[in-house]
């Protein structure tokens, strides 16, 4: 990892800074929810939940900043996927979070490597992130996410039956493979095998993105969805992240005062998407149970799993990731939405033709 520049350090101080400690932030959601609220209460009184209100502007210079200080703990171009030239089919591999364990790169795993990075050369004017918050439940922002020109979506959330509130575009997604065994009954039956593969026919042409070797327990699920997307031919580009994304994601962002466990798929993306995306939109980010109204919010859009967003003994930070987003917000790096969307308010950049990053 390189020395951290000035510039590293005045991110620190100027950007990323919190009055609080990390470790001494009130682990309550309700906590955040009631400190969110009342920052939002001067910005409209009927609209206090939308926290992407029409006094928002983008910081083109601090997301430029944001960028090039990413890079000098990842190039997200190349971290993205191992490429096929690196490996052989029966190499062995050591788990990021599990050293001790170990995985062999099988013969179909092997054949889905990309041979070039999946986002080579690829660069865009604006882009949407798509988390998987209830709070998109009743949004109304399927169109409005529609229209940017790169869509990412985490853990193969599903969106046909959805599509008024989330949209359908997804030019990346993400697999963890737990998602095979939560979403897809670990493909015990030709049923749920027929689902999976439909679910993935419907993503021609998008990258999808499985991190296969972050922990031990997941290789038979990653070794079944390969074999399905070989028999198959499923037109999706698979990546599979570098070995060292993980901990440099992580690095970045304790460098910069934000003390993160490990980083969530939605951290995770934002991260590297500023590699790809000049202006970067986040939807479905909401780590509370509750919306500023006081209302229920589930976990997931799509089901009523629950989640204890304070435990101790989860992985990630969820509170804590959010309120660096939104600090990043108010500052114009990025941008949050977390109320209703107008139909026919799409943005009126969409459609611009891509260009090169500085």
């Amino acid at each position: 990892m390189k020395m951290m520049s000035k510039e590293v350090h005045c991110l620190s101080r100027h950007i990323l800074s919190f009055r609080k400690p990390a470790e001494k932030v009130d682990p309550s959601p309700l906590s955040s929810v009631v400190k969110y609220t009342s920052q939002q209460s001067a910005l409209s009184s009927n609209n206090t939940a939308n926290l992407s209100s029409n006094h928002w502007s983008f910081n083109k210079t601090l997301s430029n900043l944001i960028r090039k200080n990413i890079l000098r703990f990842l190039d997200p171009e190349r971290d993205i996927s191992i490429l096929k030239g690196t490996l052989k089919p029966g190499d062995v591999i050591h788990y990021v979070l599990d050293r001790h364990s170990t995985t062999n790169i099988s013969e179909n795993l092997y054949r889905l490597l990309p041979t070039v990075s999946p986002m080579r050369n690829q660069h865009h004017r604006r882009c949407a992130i798509v988390g998987n918050s209830g709070i998109l439940l009743n949004s109304s922002c399927g169109q409005e996410i529609d229209s940017y020109e790169f869509v990412i979506r985490c853990n193969l959330a599903p969106v046909k039956e959805y599509s008024a509130d989330v949209g359908q575009r997804t030019n990346l997604v993400t697999m963890n493979p737990s998602v095979v065994q939560r979403a897809f009954q670990d493909l015990a039956s030709d049923e749920w095998r027929e689902r999976f593969v439909a679910r993935l026919q419907s993503l021609q042409g998008s990258v999808l993105w499985i991190p296969a070797f972050m922990a031990k327990g997941g290789e038979e699920r990653v070794e079944w969805a390969a074999r399905l997307i070989l028999l198959h031919t499923v037109g999706v580009r698979t990546a599979f992240p570098s070995l060292r994304l993980l901990h440099a994601v992580r690095g970045y962002w304790l460098t910069n005062n934000v003390q993160i466990k490990r980083p969530t798929t939605g951290l995770l993306m934002y991260t590297m998407a500023t590699r790809f995306c000049e202006e970067i939109h986040l939807y479905g980010f909401w780590p509370f149970p509750l919306d500023p109204q006081g209302r229920p919010v589930r976990y997931h859009y799509y089901d009523t799993m629950k989640y204890d967003y304070a435990s101790h003994s989860s992985p990630h930070t969820m509170p804590l990731e959010f309120r660096t987003l939104n600090t990043l917000h108010r500052k114009g790096a990025l941008r949050l939405h977390t109320g209703t969307c107008h139909t026919g308010n799409v943005p009126i950049e969409s459609g611009q033709t891509t260009r090169a990053l500085k």
